[in-house]
């Protein structure tokens, strides 16, 4: 069996699995396979497989067939300019949260020897974008974690980052290291209830932890704003990432806790998904 049979036997078992990412998914699936880029896979799809090579590829469309994510069978996933290594044991960083990256390096443009905190770090996705485009900035991630904070520091390493990172693991209730001018957070903000209404690929994989906002989805928001105000500087600026119809009860939250409103973003659905607000 050559490659654009084995890619055509993929396609159709996908297909039938209701996965619309189907060709696209079975060409990443490959690649991974002779861990080249699709490119590659697609010039020389004359190429005989080898047995261990069709029983790696089977499994791989097997377990994607199944909705496994494709960043997980891969172990790996793009976001903003960077590549970041994932496991189960991290949320899949997701194109809208990339808001808070954009949002911080506009905020604090011409700055230097900023401190900034990422609260729930998970892969690092969010924090070592921004140490990345900043590189007089010192970042502290917490998570509750360690697998979590495993990874975090993997991909710090392959960013060259470790110098200018710190990590704990510590729930935001029990943080009292430093105090910082720029706090960034993506919670936990899905309603309890609500969680068995999302995607197969996401509720059955991704942690439920990382998801679970409590019964109205925003136990873990109201707690990062609370534990924030204590440990940010005055004037100090607070990204969060929040659930479209949160909005006006997170700035009630923030307000009550000292934070005035300078933002709310909309992502590209049009739909609010990041607060920007400042410490008085």
């Amino acid at each position: 069996m050559n490659i654009f049979e084995a890619l055509k036997k993929g396609d159709n078992i996908l297909k039938k699995s209701g996965i619309k990412s189907y060709k696209l998914d079975s060409e990443i699936l490959m690649s991974k396979v002779f861990q080249k880029n699709r490119i590659d896979i697609i010039l020389n799809s004359n190429k005989n497989l080898l047995d261990k090579e069709i029983k790696l590829y089977n499994n791989l469309i097997e377990q994607r067939s199944k909705k496994k994510p494709i960043a997980y069978l891969i172990g790996k996933k793009e976001f903003w300019k960077y590549e970041f290594n994932v496991t189960k044991d991290v949320l899949i960083p997701r194109p809208e949260t990339e808001i808070i990256v954009e949002q911080s390096l506009k905020l604090t443009k011409n700055k230097s020897g900023l401190k900034i905190l990422d609260i729930g770090v998970g892969s690092g996705c969010i924090l070592l974008s921004i140490l990345r485009e900043r590189k007089g900035f010192y970042g502290t991630g917490i998570d509750i974690c360690k697998k979590t904070l495993d990874i975090c520091m993997v991909n710090a390493k392959k960013l060259c980052l470790i110098d200018r990172i710190k990590l704990f693991k510590s729930d935001v209730d029990n943080f009292n290291y430093g105090k910082y001018d720029l706090i960034v957070s993506n919670p936990p903000y899905i309603k309890k209830f609500d969680l068995k209404y999302l995607e197969k690929d996401v509720y059955d994989y991704e942690p439920i932890s990382a998801l679970d906002g409590g019964l109205d989805g925003l136990l873990k928001v109201t707690k990062v704003i609370y534990n924030s105000s204590k440990l940010i500087k005055k004037n100090g600026i607070l990204i969060l990432e929040i659930a479209f119809n949160q909005t006006n009860k997170v700035e009630k939250i923030l307000k009550k806790n000292g934070y005035y409103i300078k933002d709310v973003i909309k992502d590209l659905a049009k739909h609010n998904r990041c607060i920007v607000s400042v410490k008085k």
